[in-house]
């Protein structure tokens, strides 16, 4: 897994099909990153796939990208639960499973605890499974010091078997999304002390909401250790554009879009309190039309219009995918 450089969520149908066709042109190793509410043991919004029909698609077409679930946790569905529903089929499914308590506590030990007490539960139902421990900040924003505590927490809290079985830690050097925007604030120090504290626990270090910054900061940060990061809505967002780009002189079509956007409200998490819809009607489109896109509504009256249009998102799909790995 040390090879594994990007993590990307599988927003689309799309982007997973082009993220399984360029791995197989190229060999690169590829991570897939689905939250609970993309794919569930019970299906999600991305194209309604369960986690065993997820697992069965992509491992059929290339066995070797690895699945990873994201936020694995409570608060972390479309329901409000403990999240160890969910575990119960990401346990015999997934390659890694991101444990994610962090939304439900307010301190380090909590998370420690709580984080402890999910590993030892995926142990007991499949004792091969590998972890990835912590969270990004936009959740619950730690510094080195503070991570460092909690891995220790960790490593008090569980067998030595279970401990070994932990790959990743979140380290945390300023990132954070809002709508289509990466707003938080890169601190270099801070990430080569996070780097640091999990090289001394000999985890690899891996990074969330790697969105909408520039590659070449991307790759300053893995020259400096940083192992790997995640990238999910940026590549949703690909496929918005495309859209967009189509239908934004046909006012019916667009109209049409919007109100299919608006109605799934899966754009409110993203924008504040003072976000006015109707006076940001192309910008709500940006940040949740990769929601919609397995929407029956969706289908039948835009998606049906264009002919080969899964192939050109496709293909701007892989153009981010080669800039990334050139």
């Amino acid at each position: 897994m040390s090879d594994i450089k990007y993590f990307i969520g599988p927003m689309t149908k799309n982007v997973v099909d082009a993220i399984i066709e360029f791995s197989n042109e190229t060999g690169e190793l590829i991570g897939l990153i689905p939250s609970r509410r993309q794919i569930e043991h019970d299906g999600g919004y991305v194209y309604n796939w369960s986690t065993v029909d997820f697992k069965d698609y992509v491992k059929s077409r290339n066995a070797n990208i690895i699945l990873c679930r994201d936020h694995a946790g409570p608060g972390q569905g479309d329901i409000e639960d403990d999240g160890y529903e969910s575990l119960k089929t990401d346990c015999h499914t997934m390659d890694m499973i991101h444990i994610d308590p962090w939304k439900r506590v307010t301190t380090i030990k909590a998370a420690a605890e709580k984080t402890c007490l999910m590993i030892a539960s995926c142990y007991r139902s499949n004792p091969e499974m590998v972890y990835e421990i912590g969270t990004e900040e936009s959740i619950f924003q730690y510094q080195a010091d503070e991570l460092n505590n909690f891995i220790s927490l960790v490593k008090q809290g569980t067998t030595p078997e279970e401990f070994n079985q932990i790959r990743y830690v979140v380290i945390q050097s300023g990132t954070s999304l809002k709508g289509n925007l990466n707003t938080g604030q890169y601190d270099k120090k801070r990430l080569l002390e996070m780097i640091q504290v999990a090289n001394k626990w000999s985890l690899l270090s891996k990074e969330h909401n790697g969105d909408y910054i520039p590659v070449d900061l991307i790759k300053e940060k893995m020259s400096l250790g940083l192992t790997s990061i995640n990238i999910a809505p940026e590549f949703g967002q690909i496929e918005t554009k495309v859209y967009l780009d189509k239908i934004k002189k046909d006012s019916k079509l667009f109209g049409k879009l919007y109100e299919i956007c608006y109605i799934s409200n899966r754009w409110q998490k993203w924008v504040d309190k003072k976000f006015d819809p109707e006076k940001n009607k192309e910008q709500l489109i940006n940040i949740c039309g990769h929601y919609i896109v397995s929407n029956l509504k969706f289908v039948t009256e835009i998606k049906n219009k264009f002919r080969n249009i899964d192939d050109e998102i496709k293909i701007e799909i892989r153009k981010k995918l080669y800039e990334l790995y050139r």
